[in-house]
């Protein structure tokens, strides 16, 4: 197994670079896995989201989506990743103040520690209005 740092993501994601994003993509397209940690998805997904390319909700679901369909790729926790995006996609719905994945995954992550830890997670504390949404979220 290897891991890849944010900007060899994004170029396999952007293909922006023709010699960069060659190189990221014979790693991610090659013989070992490749690990996704939280921290690079979340760096990417902000980047995406990010003024210069302006990532929609509908985006930043199918570039997980996809991410998620690529043999090689594997990520820090698969379940709460899908579960983050579970989230993302329910909690924003309709409304205005867009819940943004990585407060999902903060929950999500926190929740996966407090189980194995054999602890219950009793609040995630944020001053983001649209992170309150998310169930088992508090203003502080």
């Amino acid at each position: 197994m290897i891991a890849i740092d944010t900007n060899v993501l994004l170029r396999y994601l952007l293909q922006d670079d023709p010699k960069h994003s060659a190189k990221a993509n014979a790693l991610i397209n090659g013989d070992e896995y490749v690990l996704i940690t939280n921290v690079v998805l979340v760096e990417a997904l902000w980047t995406l989201c990010g003024k210069k390319y302006n990532a929609t909700q509908s985006q930043v679901v199918k570039t997980i989506q996809a991410l998620f369909e690529e043999p090689q790729i594997r990520f820090e926790n698969a379940k709460v990743v899908w579960q983050s995006l579970d989230d993302y996609v329910k909690i924003n719905g309709k409304n205005k103040k867009k819940l943004d994945f990585p407060d999902a995954l903060i929950l999500n992550c926190a929740k996966s520690c407090a189980l194995d830890w054999d602890d219950q997670l009793t609040g995630y504390y944020t001053f983001d209005k649209a992170a309150q949404r998310l169930p088992g979220a508090f203003a502080p």
